[in-house]
């Protein structure tokens, strides 16, 4: 019985075709390899082949087979292997396109030759959808280690078996009869002896094995032992003796296929063709291996799909009380199972009347908070459910309300939304350029997009998909409405495309669009070409929308880009064989040799993907506007963290790509010093710069320590470091602007030494699990981890300190910062870069809490003022005599005669008369006292190189 199909050739039972549905079903992927397994009529009607005409067909059981890629996502260069598979399903038989040649790998005698003739495939393993496992694929020829009556029932019905990787060097071995029974000894009950080499049943031993020996270990025979050990000169009571495995012996084989068993078929290619394989039951395969019991396999009725450990045993079962045994009785606290108090009632509708029922619609109408509430399936849902409880309650229905988004479902002790919360314009941005990248791989979507879990992106694609679908069928049905031909229907072409492919799947593009030629303005997504016959779709995610005739079919048929599809060679006939094999060694052939003529390996382009760049701080890539990137420096960040945005907000496109770094901004405006140097860590000495030179750009970029804030000083902080000195807080916190706060802390802190670096000057912060100090750029250099912990507030605190609520951990947020050789072990900790359900990140929600200015300071000059004189009280309680109130009248300096200073300094064992003959202390200006200090400490920093030199 032979099918045409649409192409014209015709194809027959256990033929391999190509099979596909329309391109807008299957989204672009190549087309599925099968094997017609059997034509069956329409459903309802006589079956198979009882059929009396061809044309009563119209569907098929097909065997499918997979490519690599289709399960898993290991990169196989050879787009002509296969796996095979024991699954079966019925199609329309309108899903055939074109005929295919599908061979194990052992029944091809020239596999190279074998590839490049083109419609070729073979494989040589076997896929479980079921089970998700691979198995090797192996010819029933290469059987030897089983009893003849198997084998030969084996062989009578199958070409191939399907095995596990462990089991192919002991299928392929020779036949293993037991050294005292002469019976075959399957390896689960057998055992090896380590010396000579026999087998042996576990129960033909003397005293019987219970078990095998543990792995590494070997067994030794009784007569084995007995010669070693009068070779030894000890002797042994026991008959077995169990030692050490030694090294594989001459006897034993290598695990893995048997050799020359990929190529024992010899046969031409042509003949491999024609060679029609065994099928039982319309499969040429079954599954022998670990768990198949030999002689079950001489039942027909034996089960053949691929099988997995049994799940029996203390493991996987529970432990069940003999009978008899008193069981435990559930006390009155726990309900009774299956009662209402231990189920959830989400609808009563059967239990109302006919006229209560009737009211239902109405009051649903009436409650709609949106129009789109109607259709969504869960408002419905949580409206009958609220109705039903105010029934079960006797309740009136117009107590029930639709305001409310949270409800508290059953055994739960947090209330949460019975509807996902509307997304943001930037969200579904987001949500498409990454639909565009990653197609329908919804867990890389949601990479994207932190601010969503992986259930609100399942629920979103679904709703997004079916609105594209209703707006073109809209489309589709106002163009009908007006005559107008469908915007998405294809007009018939006059070209047909070649290699004999249909275009029933309706991937062909149209020649005409807009009253243009295609090819006026589209080139080949793969080659670049721009002339072709037939231009065909081309899958999401390349450059253009199109691809010409050959990459077009070369992609549907091998599912690769990467190469041009292979020329069918032409085959010498058999006189031109013959007349080859007769000619000597050294003579000239019939005619001249052609040369081999050029190829040109043209290169693909690279695929049009959305710019993700890098964030320096968490190492996590993410698109632009989420994370930016500067243009001068180059650094990497997201817009939350560097407070380029504020709340949840991303930044947009444009600026995104114009952004520049506050450093790289204050090179231009020169608000702030240009020496970004932070303030709060150690400076560099002038021996240092002298022998290390400039600072390397390298070490001045550092990544995220490249994120520096201006002070209101002009000088410059580190975003880290700021987090780590409750002193230190912002004008604005939201876009982290104008540090303050600096001269605010405390002096203990700046005489901490850091254990990284082993110097003094910088503010130093501990680790959380031990007693470890360092500066925070120094612990960054270094790979330390920097978190936020949330920490739990006692009830009698609460009033006085601040909580906030990040992605529903609530407690106190603090920074906290872990060696690298210390687990937090179950702290609850976030990142500095994670993202709440607004798209916040947990720094912005830090600093907004913890960093801003309080609002009653509103004086940026009054605030520093008010720092300074805390400042200068401190002072004069450390040193009474060192500075002079300035409200004397007759203090001048006695160096340059001024009388205006900010301080006066007294000079130590200096004093003047006075006309009443008192002592009267001579004061200095600042500006002279400094001038002093500074040529000391210059003398100071001379004298010991001096001495050194």
């Amino acid at each position: 019985m032979e099918v045409s199909l649409p192409n014209g050739e015709k194809v027959r039972v256990n033929d391999h075709v190509y099979c596909s549905p329309n391109w807008a079903v299957r989204d672009g992927t190549p087309y599925s390899i099968a094997r017609i397994m059997e034509f069956l009529t329409a459903e309802g009607t006589t079956r198979g082949i009882r059929a009396k005409t061809k044309d009563a067909f119209t569907r098929v059981r097909v065997a499918w087979y997979y490519r690599p890629s289709d399960v898993s996502d290991r990169q196989v260069a050879d787009s002509r292997l296969l796996l095979c598979a024991i699954y079966s399903e019925v199609i329309p038989i309108t899903q055939l396109r074109a005929k295919c040649y599908v061979r194990h790998k052992d029944r091809i005698a020239d596999l190279a030759a074998w590839k490049k003739r083109p419609d070729r495939f073979y494989y040589n393993r076997l896929f479980d959808p079921f089970i998700k496992r691979e198995f090797e694929v192996i010819l029933t020829a290469d059987i030897h280690n089983l009893p003849r009556h198997i084998k030969d029932e084996l062989a009578s019905r199958y070409d191939m078996i399907v095995t596990e990787k462990e089991c192919v060097a002991e299928l392929t071995d020779s036949l293993r009869l037991c050294d005292t029974c002469s019976e075959w000894c399957p390896s689960s009950d057998s055992v090896q002896c380590d010396t000579c080499k026999s087998h042996f049943h576990m129960a033909c031993v003397q005293p019987p094995l219970l078990a095998k020996p543990a792995r590494g270990y070997g067994w030794s025979c009784a007569r084995c032992a007995h010669n070693d050990d009068e070779e030894s000169g000890q002797a042994t009571p026991g008959g077995s003796n169990i030692k050490p495995k030694s090294s594989v012996g001459a006897g034993s084989r290598p695990r893995g296929r048997p050799k020359g068993s990929r190529n024992t078929v010899i046969t031409p290619a042509k003949q491999q063709e024609e060679t029609e394989a065994k099928y039982y039951k319309m499969w040429p395969f079954r599954y022998f291996g670990q768990y198949t019991i030999a002689e079950d396999t001489l039942d027909p009725e034996d089960i053949i799909f691929p099988r997995a450990n049994t799940r029996v045993g203390l493991k996987f079962q529970t432990t069940v009380p003999p009978t008899g045994s008193s069981l435990p009785v559930p006390g009155p606290d726990i309900p009774e199972r299956g009662t209402d108090e231990t189920i959830e009632i989400l609808s009563c509708v059967s239990r109302m009347s006919g006229k209560e029922c009737k009211h239902y619609p109405s009051i649903l109408s009436w409650r709609t908070f949106t129009p789109e509430s109607i259709v969504s399936v869960d408002w419905l849902t949580e409206a009958i459910r609220r109705l039903s409880v105010a029934y079960l309650q006797k309740e009136p229905f117009s107590n029930v309300t639709m305001t409310l988004l949270m409800r508290l479902p059953k055994w739960k002790k947090e209330e949460v939304r019975y509807t996902d919360r509307a997304w943001h314009p930037s969200e579904i941005h987001i949500f498409e350029n990454a639909i565009q990248d990653f197609g329908p791989e919804l867990r890389s979507v949601r990479d994207q997009i932190s601010s969503r879990t992986v259930y609100e992106v399942v629920r979103f694609f679904t709703l997004w998909k079916t609105t594209h679908l209703l707006e073109e069928n809209r489309r589709i049905l106002e163009a009908r409405k007006l005559g107008k031909a469908s915007p998405h229907q294809p007009k018939p072409i006059s070209r047909q495309p070649s290699a004999g492919m249909s275009e029933e799947e309706k991937s062909v593009v149209n020649m005409k669009l807009d009253g243009r030629s295609i090819a006026a303005f589209s080139t080949c997504a793969a080659c670049r070409t721009r002339q072709t016959n037939v231009w065909w779709k081309a899958p999401k995610g390349l450059s253009t929308s199109v691809l010409c005739d050959d990459c077009g079919v070369h992609w549907r048929k091998y599912g690769d880009l990467n190469l041009k599809p292979p020329k069918e060679e032409n085959l010498p006939s058999a006189k031109q064989r013959a007349a080859i094999l007769e000619k000597r060694e050294g003579t000239p052939m019939a005619g001249p040799v052609a040369k081999r003529a050029k190829m040109s390996v043209i290169s693909t382009p690279p695929a049009l993907m959305v710019k993700h760049v890098m964030c320096q701080c968490c190492k996590k890539s993410g698109a632009i506007g989420k994370v930016i990137k500067c243009i001068q420096c180059c650094m990497g960040i997201h817009a939350g963290v560097c407070g380029a945005t504020s709340g949840g907000s991303l930044m947009d496109s444009t600026e995104a790509e114009a952004w520049l770094c506050d450093v790289c901004q204050n090179e231009t405006s020169l608000e702030a010093s240009l020496v970004s140097d932070c303030v709060l860590c150690p400076r560099r000495r002038k021996d240092d710069k002298k022998k290390s030179g400039p600072v390397p750009k390298d070490e001045m970029d550092m990544g995220f320590l490249r994120a520096r804030k201006p002070t209101e000083s002009q000088g410059w902080v580190h975003i880290l470091c700021s987090l780590f000195a409750p002193e230190v807080v912002y004008a604005d916190a939201s876009r982290l602007r104008l540090v303050e706060g600096v001269s605010s802390i405390a002096q203990s802190r700046w005489e901490s030494v850091c254990s990284i670096c082993h110097r003094t000057g910088g503010v130093c912060v501990k680790c959380a699990m031990c007693v470890t100090e360092y500066h925070p750029a120094c612990a960054w250099k270094l790979g330390h981890r920097f978190t936020f912990e949330m920490q739990g507030v006692k009830a009698n605190k609460r009033d006085t300190t601040v909580q906030v609520d990040f992605k529903r951990d609530i407690g106190a947020m603090t920074p906290v910062v872990f060696c690298k050789t210390h687990s937090p072990g179950e702290k609850r900790l976030h990142d500095f870069c994670d993202m709440n359900e607004r798209g916040e990140t947990a720094l912005q929600v830090y600093t907004k809490n913890y960093k801003q200015v309080p609002l009653d300071n509103s004086y940026r000059l009054l605030r520093k003022a008010r720092r300074l004189d805390a400042a200068m009280e401190i002072i004069s309680e450390k040193n009474p005599s060192r500075v002079v109130d300035i409200s004397i009248s007759d203090t001048r300096c006695h160096n340059c005669g001024t009388e205006y200073s900010p301080f006066f300094h007294p000079v130590k064992k200096e004093t003047s008369q006075t006309s009443e003959g008192r002592d009267n202390p001579i004061y200095e200006c600042h500006c002279c006292y400094m001038e002093k200090a500074t040529v000391a400490a210059q003398r100071f920093a001379v004298g010991p190189m001096a001495i050194e030199a």
